[in-house]
């Protein structure tokens, strides 16, 4: 059995703590709910959690310096939970190093939608990627390279002319090669969790790149079943 992923919840406001509580157990996720500052700093370490639920308010040390002190030590998640909606505010915790900032009162499905993502990016982000030639912010194959820093595709020596998403995609997809993403992921990854569209906006832009980009015998844009898509790079 796969080990239940797990939260951590630090909030002084125990109804909304429990509540919040509440929604994760019913997906399945495992909760710790801490009190102060200080709580979650200790517990953060014993708890070892997935992913960090912080309130920005606390007695004691404030959600910033939780922040700071986690950031320190490790990467794991954080969304930080506040009534404060300024952008300063916002910009704030983000640029401590929170991954995401929720607005109270906010809705339960968009809480958990946004848990979800912010733990996909997470453990899309931490997978070790098998060796490909790269330098900088690109990605090359024998026939294509794929450069993020001037937003630019070569293939078979020549340019090719492709609007920015569907370059992020081929660029997502072919630094991981063989692995297989679904729809929901790459939609997570490329267009946002932010984003509210179906996920043939997906295959439309897979479409649209294999009109551009034929198969190569030592690569090719695949297709997994039922699944997703994969950059299958041929031995």
């Amino acid at each position: 059995m796969a080990e239940k992923q797990r939260i951590l919840i630090v909030d002084d406001d125990e109804n909304i703590a429990e509540l919040i509580s509440l929604y994760l157990m019913k997906e399945c996720y495992e909760t710790k709910i801490v009190g102060d500052g200080e709580s979650a700093l200790s517990d953060f370490d014993e708890f070892k959690p997935h992913l960090v639920l912080l309130d920005l308010m606390l007695p004691g040390i404030d959600g910033y310096q939780v922040c700071r002190e986690i950031r320190a030590k490790s990467g794991t998640p954080i969304i930080m939970l506040s009534a404060k909606g300024e952008v300063f505010d916002k910009v704030l915790g983000l640029e401590l190093g929170a991954d995401d900032y929720m607005i109270k009162p906010f809705d339960s499905k968009e809480l958990i939608a946004r848990v979800k993502a912010v733990i996909r990016r997470y453990n899309n982000s931490t997978i070790s990627l098998p060796e490909v030639h790269t330098g900088g912010e690109y990605v090359e194959y024998p026939d294509l390279n794929v450069n993020m820093t001037n937003y630019a595709v070569t293939y078979l020596g020549k340019n090719v002319e492709m609007p920015p998403k569907e370059l992020e995609l081929l660029y997502f997809l072919s630094s991981h090669p063989n692995q297989v993403f679904t729809r929901e992921q790459l939609l997570d990854n490329i267009w946002g969790y932010e984003y509210i569209g179906d996920t043939r906006t997906v295959d439309v832009h897979i479409k649209r790149l294999r009109e551009k980009i034929h198969d190569n015998k030592f690569w090719s844009i695949s297709t997994v079943w039922g699944i997703g898509y994969k950059f299958e790079v041929k031995k």
